[in-house]
């Protein structure tokens, strides 16, 4: 049978100036993707509850059982702690078949060469790779290949598992299905799941939670809808393609934004748990802002003020504008619009967002 227990992380690792400081439990059958920028201490991460990288102190405990524990003196071998990883580059030895792929984590183990490929090919029948059974490796497109070391990982009912950026090798198209493969694998394992990716689609789509992992500290734990609706950081609000201040509640209503100057009107304070006074985020949709040529005078928006485009990108079915204004925003509009109004670089405009619009809230205590 799979663990069904949690995996505690409370990692503290120092690598010459880096320190990294991870504390968060994962559930059985629960996934965490890991998000941050690259240095943030994600591989770092992996490494340590792997047994790749000994800790400096903290522990690492599957239920009740430490894997390393600096104090205690414990350390578990990455070959005893079943917890395989699942690598971007697949690792599948090259000369050896499918097959033999799946069933060596059971001949490593001991068993024979008949129970292992029993176990093996019992696992690719249940993740529809039995027709790949005899194919070696070189024969295999990217996405059956890591397909392929999925089922390696999960053939021995793993007790955690770790997935290192398991689509980033893979075209556009095969890690969309890939990823739907991976989507279902991961709701039919009851043990805890590690996914470390740079990919925010892959983020939001494979896990049940997020980790932002920036500069080795956590910034965020959530689901991945709240993240994405209150980021707390730049690189996360930049990631989701978000406008994201920070200020200060000065009124009910009412944010003094500190970083970038303005003040914005907010229907979403939150006044029951915000007090006045209180260092305040908001969060601002690009789509929510709307862009005229003179200030509009005819609205119900409670947010309007001026500015000037200095970027423009072309999205799949819109324009992104980058103005400089207090605050600045990115605002996306139509491209009918964009002709319409005869916008380009260097134009002065007038943005409005309605009240409700403007999300405000308090940065979590972590």
């Amino acid at each position: 049978m799979v663990s069904s227990a949690a995996l505690t992380i409370d990692a503290h690792v120092r690598r010459g100036d880096f320190h990294l400081d991870v504390a968060v439990v994962v559930q059985p059958g629960e996934t965490v993707g890991v998000i941050g920028p690259n240095g943030a201490g994600k591989t770092t991460l992996l490494r340590a509850v792997a047994g790749l990288t000994a800790l400096e102190r903290g522990r690492i405990l599957l239920g009740a059982t430490p894997w390393d524990d600096p104090e205690a003196g414990v350390f578990v071998d990455p070959t005893r702690r079943q917890c395989p990883v699942v690598f971007q580059d697949y690792r599948l030895f090259p000369h050896l078949s499918v097959l033999d792929n799946v069933s060596y984590p059971h001949r490593a183990q001991g068993a024979s060469r008949q129970s292992a490929r029993t176990h093996a090919s019992e696992t690719l029948e249940r993740l529809g790779l039995a027709e790949l059974a005899s194919r070696m490796p070189r024969q295999l497109s990217g996405g059956q290949a890591q397909r392929v070391a999925m089922a390696r990982a999960l053939t021995m009912t793993p007790q955690a598992l770790l997935l290192d950026e398991p689509l980033a090798a893979l075209d556009a198209r095969t890690r969309q299905q890939v990823r739907m493969d991976l989507k279902a694998a991961l709701t039919r394992f009851d043990g805890p799941t590690l996914l470390i990716t740079h990919d925010p689609l892959e983020a939001m789509t494979l896990a049940d939670r997020l980790l932002v992992l920036e500069n080795g500290a956590v910034t965020q734990i959530a689901p991945p809808h709240e993240v994405a609706a209150r980021p707390v950081s730049d690189y996360v609000a930049r990631l989701v393609g978000i406008n994201l201040y920070s200020g200060t509640l000065v009124a009910p209503g009412s944010v003094e934004l500190t970083d970038s100057g303005g003040r914005l009107r907010t229907a979403s304070d939150g006044s029951d748990t915000l007090g006045v006074g209180q260092p305040t985020l908001v969060a601002l949709a690009p789509s929510a802002i709307a862009v005229h040529l003179e200030r509009p005078t005819a609205l119900s928006a409670q947010n309007v003020w001026p500015g000037r485009i200095r970027g423009v990108e072309t999205l799949r079915d819109r324009i992104r504008l980058d103005v400089d204004g207090a605050p600045p925003a990115l605002v996306d509009i139509t491209q009918a619009a964009f002709a319409q109004l005869g916008l380009d670089l260097g134009a002065t405009v007038w943005l409005s967002a309605k009240a409700t619009e403007v999300v405000a809230y308090g940065a979590p205590v972590l």
